[in-house]
């Protein structure tokens, strides 16, 4: 099994501001030993790598880093763990999809993976699941005992049509998506965030098509230290969503996510 550090810590010196960017789904790096697990071909395999990744997004979000916080980003695809599914199915609303915390359908709803054994299952858990978690937890815990306050952004990118998968079919989407929780996302968060949206004319829904955001599970519910907002960019507005390549819009959707952010901190921070 793999064992090369789950995620990354991305910094610019030493942390000025209370946040970190959290970056789960924007690698396509899928370790030899897990990708003989998955049945695809190479060329089917890319494509479900095309349709499930949220391509460009520790680039599109790196304000964070610039402003003074830390970006903390997957390593790995999310098609060998996904860091933000629950560890039990049942509790995880997408294993209904096959799409728990280690996919067994594709985007289309084929198979993707042949079946595990419990041991191999545990084997993906420990090695890249669990310690991904620990990794984040430390963070956290290393941010609030400085400021006493953690905001987490929970970075994502969504396609212009909605995937069979996906549990919102309804295919009026926005430029962007807000998620959020009732305990971790205060509503000086959502507004900070929404009126800087609509004042530049960015059409933006929250919690549509995709709702919650990211808070590591020894917080969750508890701590209200810890802050936490999800923006989804939809990847029509900085990218060809056929090939993956970068659109000509690119810089303009960073500089606007890079604005978000800034506002974020500006008036959250």
């Amino acid at each position: 099994m793999h064992h090369t550090n789950p995620i990354s810590a991305i910094t610019k010196g030493e942390i000025k501001v209370p946040v970190i960017a959290h970056v789960p789904h924007g690698s396509t790096f899928i370790p030899e030993d897990v990708r003989r697990s998955i049945v695809l071909s190479d060329s089917d395999l890319e494509k479900e790598l095309l349709l499930i990744t949220d391509r460009y997004t520790p680039e599109l979000f790196d304000a964070a880093v610039d402003l003074g916080g830390i970006a903390l980003v997957n390593n790995y695809s999310r098609l060998v763990i996904d860091p933000e599914r629950f560890e039990d199915n049942e509790k995880e609303v997408m294993a209904s999809k096959g799409m728990g915390v280690i996919y067994t359908r594709t985007a289309y709803q084929q198979v993707l993976r042949r079946d595990l054994s419990g041991k191999e299952r545990e084997e993906l858990l420990s090695t890249y699941y669990r310690p991904y978690h620990r990794a984040v937890e430390l963070e956290v815990e290393g941010i609030l005992d400085r400021f006493d306050r953690c905001l987490i952004i929970d970075c994502h990118s969504f396609p212009s049509k909605p995937l069979p998968y996906e549990i919102d079919q309804d295919p009026n989407r926005p430029d962007i998506c807000i998620g959020t929780d009732s305990f971790h996302t205060p509503k000086v968060l959502i507004e900070a965030t929404l009126s800087f949206c609509e004042a530049n004319g960015i059409k933006v829904a929250i919690d549509k098509p995709f709702a919650g955001t990211y808070v590591p599970l020894e917080c969750f519910g508890k701590d209200g230290r810890v802050s936490s907002i999800m923006i989804e960019v939809n990847r029509s507005s900085y990218m060809n969503e056929e090939t993956g390549t970068k659109a000509t819009q690119f810089i303009c959707t960073k500089e606007l996510i890079s604005n978000i952010i800034n506002n974020i901190i500006t008036r959250c921070c």
